[in-house]
């Protein structure tokens, strides 16, 4: 990066002794090159600031870094992952090994458990949790954050093996660029995972990385729950909107038109927002309950658990967000989806010229909600629940993205003791 940046201003100062002597007029096209190069510039200097920012913050914090060496470490960034750690953690609690869990939430649930086996420690957050993370000192250290080694969150020389996790069901391919290059391990949902990250690893060269099948934890977590409680189905037909959030999301695009549609239609209506549209669209929202708040038959839902709703719903209309899948496989039900457009370039799809598996899927466990169906809602519903192929089709899919069901956590506990031991070893 400092190579660039001195080619940069060489070249730079290059173009200011070609276009001397300095008469009153620059042409377009050389006005053009000449803006171009100062953004050029500037996007170097702001990226190395940026950059040493980092490193010196981190140096700061050094003095909190921690000394004690560990054969398992968990991290977590926050509460929000705990359905994906619970039953890793329960398993290891069950077998009376021990093991470190390390999260940058200091009321994360972890601290309301009993574990007499598990070691929780809150380590703070931003950047004093990442230097902190950065001189870890580990045999394993088991994450379900991407992007390892490229963003904050980078790896310490003193841990020997980085295990990622899935958080969700999906094509490893779906993440950000470059989310798994930096990995030792990745501990797969189902086959085909694992022959998405080889083609990333053929196309960019990169060391094989040991990956596992070994199903999907949080998958298993979720219908354990759900066999355990008595969540009452509503006895009229009910449709969850269950969208995600910013100006791609489903209630950007369509909004009122479709809850407007559905009304008309007279369905049981159930909206359960996006967490972070509480956040960043708290206006939208409001105006949405003040809109249909004499509506009966439409309810918002704004509880942790969404497992409540997806319950009482026949039908969910979603758009890309992860819960489409977990809402098909847990419950064998179809959805309605919007395929919005995205910025192909910024994820590892991109660079093998397909698309992951998951958007071919959508077709055979749902129908795609466009402008020119929206009017017609009301007969893909009832064409959906009406529907005996799609309910195989549902269940095709749930074998083809998640392998071994009800044994995700003993599998990862499997190999990750088997693993540090082998560690230990050499």
């Amino acid at each position: 990066m400092k190579q660039i940046l001195v080619v940069n201003i060489i070249f730079y100062i290059f173009l200011i002794q070609v276009f001397n002597p300095v008469y009153a007029y620059i042409d377009p096209g050389t006005g053009s090159m000449l803006l171009s190069l100062v953004l050029s510039i500037v996007g170097t200097l702001f990226f190395i600031f940026n950059l040493l920012i980092i490193k010196l913050k981190r140096l700061f914090f050094i003095k909190n870094k921690i000394e004690n060496k560990f054969p398992i470490v968990i991290f977590s960034e926050g509460k929000m992952y705990w359905k994906i750690f619970k039953p890793i953690l329960d398993e290891f609690e069950k077998r009376e090994k021990t093991v470190t869990f390390l999260t940058c939430n200091e009321d994360d649930y972890v601290f309301d458990e009993n574990y007499k086996y598990i070691n929780a420690k809150y380590i703070g957050t931003g950047y004093s949790a990442m230097s902190k993370m950065a001189f870890l000192k580990a045999d394993i250290c088991l994450m379900t954050t991407p992007q390892l080694d490229v963003l904050q969150l980078k790896r310490s020389k003193f841990c020997k093996n980085y295990v990622h996790i899935f958080h969700s069901i999906s094509s490893s391919n779906d993440y950000r660029l470059f989310a798994l290059d930096f990995y030792d391990t990745v501990l797969c949902d189902a086959e085909f995972q694992i022959n998405d990250i080889r083609a990333i690893e053929k196309k960019r060269q990169l060391p094989a990385k040991d990956l596992k099948i070994v199903g999907s934890p949080y998958m298993d977590y979720l219908e354990e729950c759900l066999n355990k409680s008595d969540i009452q189905k509503n006895n009229n037909f009910t449709i969850l909107i269950a969208p995600t959030w910013g100006q791609d999301g489903l209630l950007y695009k369509y909004g009122s038109k479709l809850i407007d549609k559905l009304v008309k239609d007279n369905y049981n209506i159930i909206i359960r927002p996006h967490p972070q549209s509480l956040i960043v669209e708290k206006n939208i929202i409001k105006k949405l309950e003040n809109q249909y708040s004499s509506n009966k038959n439409i309810t918002f839902d704004y509880d942790n658990n969404n497992l409540i709703s997806m319950a009482k719903a026949d039908i969910m209309i979603s758009d890309f967000s992860g819960i489409m899948f977990e809402y098909a496989f847990l419950f064998n039900k179809p959805i309605l989806y919007q395929n919005s457009k995205m910025n192909d370039e910024i994820y590892d799809y991109s660079e093998l010229g397909i698309k992951p598996l998951r958007y071919s899927v959508l077709n055979d466990i749902g129908v795609e909600l466009t402008e020119n169906n929206i009017d017609s809602i009301d007969k893909i519903v009832e064409e959906l629940r009406n529907n005996e192929k799609i309910f195989q089709q549902i269940n095709n899919a749930k074998n083809l993205f998640w392998a071994e069901q009800g044994i995700g956590a003993k599998n990862v506990v499997n190999y990750l003791i088997q693993k540090q031991k082998d560690i230990s070893q050499c």
